[in-house]
């Protein structure tokens, strides 16, 4: 299975490409758009802000090619964010690979701080693949400002301050808010069921 992971320009690459290899696969990291069209699988990472990530995307002119995919995708933190269509940050609406319907915008921590920042616990609201041997309670590692409301795309949603998508999926596109190249033994079930996922 070739398994590559979209070199955005803004995310930390080596570590989710460790915790796959953890899994007995070997990630390719890459920004050309012929191998990325080819691969089985594909992870979109994403660390930092929006509108820098989707300037590096259209730099690399990539939009178009993760429009069309057709395999199994994953966007992990800010990469999740991305496939929304539009992203709220900083005054500034941001166009986003609108392959899964809505906004993010900006968390509401109510009295807590922001970034949140931590372990959080998941809470399934639907039955998917992606979330097999994954139980209510398991605890994730989130680092984030922004975040999308729970809607019917939301597998499984936390809670800071608010609810929100913790784990979301329109048609063959998966999404993470949390990163689960940190998430210990949730984690690793997480990337190994979208390695077995079948569409």
């Amino acid at each position: 299975m070739s398994l590559v992971i979209v070199d955005t320009g803004c995310a930390n690459l080596a570590s989710v490409k460790y915790a796959f290899e953890r899994l007995g696969t070997t990630p390719l990291i890459s920004d050309d758009a012929g191998v990325i069209s080819a691969a089985d699988r594909v992870v979109l990472p994403g660390v930092g802000s929006a509108p820098f990530a989707m300037r590096n995307i259209d730099a690399k002119r990539l939009k178009p090619v993760l429009r069309g995919l057709i395999q199994p995708v994953i966007g992990i933190c800010l990469g999740m964010q991305l496939l929304f269509e539009t992203l709220e940050e900083g005054g500034d609406k941001v166009e986003g690979l609108g392959l899964v319907t809505g906004s993010v915008t900006e968390l509401d921590t109510g009295d807590l701080p922001s970034p949140h920042m931590g372990w959080n616990t998941l809470t399934p609201v639907k039955e998917d693949p992606l979330l097999k041997d994954v139980s209510a309670g398991d605890f994730a590692y989130f680092v984030h400002s922004f975040a999308a409301p729970v809607s019917d795309a939301t597998l499984a949603s936390a809670e800071y301050g608010s609810p929100f998508s913790a784990i979301v999926r329109q048609r063959n596109v998966w999404g993470c808010q949390f990163h689960p190249e940190r998430s210990s033994k949730t984690g690793a079930q997480i990337l190994k069921n979208f390695l077995d996922i079948e569409l």
